[in-house]
């Protein structure tokens, strides 16, 4: 009994190390957002599901960054995100305009 009580609080312990160390986007997640946003689930090229993935991880590390506002290193990563993420609308508004309002309109990226 007192083994089985020892095993639970240790596997509650790892798991919420886990997500206290970045595990918030998975596999399932992010096959998730491509299917949601992409062509299909496997569909890791599309413009419009990096994008979408992109802005999840944007949103992730700016809500990290309130609590921990001296983290530079996440700082720095997070101004290259949305770099990357600027490059690729621009990209789509360049080419298919049509596929870059309905992103914009779906994640509410811009005004």
């Amino acid at each position: 009994m007192n083994e089985e009580i020892s095993r639970i609080f240790a596997a509650e312990l790892h798991n919420n190390h886990l997500n206290n160390i970045g595990m918030y986007l998975t596999k399932e997640k992010k096959a998730e957002i491509f299917a949601k946003h992409g062509q299909s689930a496997t569909d890791t090229g599309s413009s419009e599901g990096q994008i979408a993935l992109f802005t999840f991880r944007i949103n992730h590390l700016s809500q990290h960054l309130k609590k921990n506002h001296k983290d530079f290193a996440t700082e720095k990563s997070l101004v290259k995100l949305v770099g990357k993420r600027k490059r690729l609308l621009d990209y789509l508004k360049n080419t298919e305009i049509e596929r870059y309002r309905a992103i914009i309109a779906e994640l509410g990226i811009r005004k």
